[in-house]
């Protein structure tokens, strides 16, 4: 009789980032497309950042997290594990919520580039102006 190993998923998205985030019990590993966090985002603000769910639960060491990311560019997917972390552990257990969404941790951070305008360089940024 084989042993059902629960896993807990959830979606996070930041930025044009999206991070598809696996929860299971486990040693604390995380595992980004593969490779170790540490080695993926080589940014200890940004480990942080992705481990802070688990760190404020409490469950730092208690589970594994496997995330598959794509999309934008590094500081975008560590956001969107964070999101995507974050949901996998309320799905998990709904008493994190509150302390989850008091840390802003749930929210979909809404902000993403702004489209180029026609008569700009970039979304805002106009031509020089030469008087002469």
């Amino acid at each position: 009789m084989s042993e059902e190993i629960v896993r807990y998923y959830a979606t996070g998205k930041r930025k044009n980032a999206i991070a598809r985030v696996w929860i299971k019990p486990g040693a604390g590993r995380i595992l980004v497309n593969g490779r170790p966090l540490a080695q993926y985002v080589c940014r200890p603000s940004l480990e942080m950042l992705v481990r802070q769910p688990l760190v404020m639960t409490s469950n730092a060491d208690r589970y594994d997290v496997l995330a598959k990311c794509t999309g934008g560019g590094i500081t975008g997917q560590a956001g969107a594990m964070r999101h995507g972390i974050s949901k996998a552990l309320v799905v998990m257990d709904e008493e994190y919520r509150p302390t989850l969404r008091k840390a802003g941790l749930l929210t979909r951070d809404p902000r993403v580039k702004e489209r180029k305008k026609y008569g700009f360089k970039r979304a805002r940024r106009g031509f020089q102006f030469s008087k002469r």
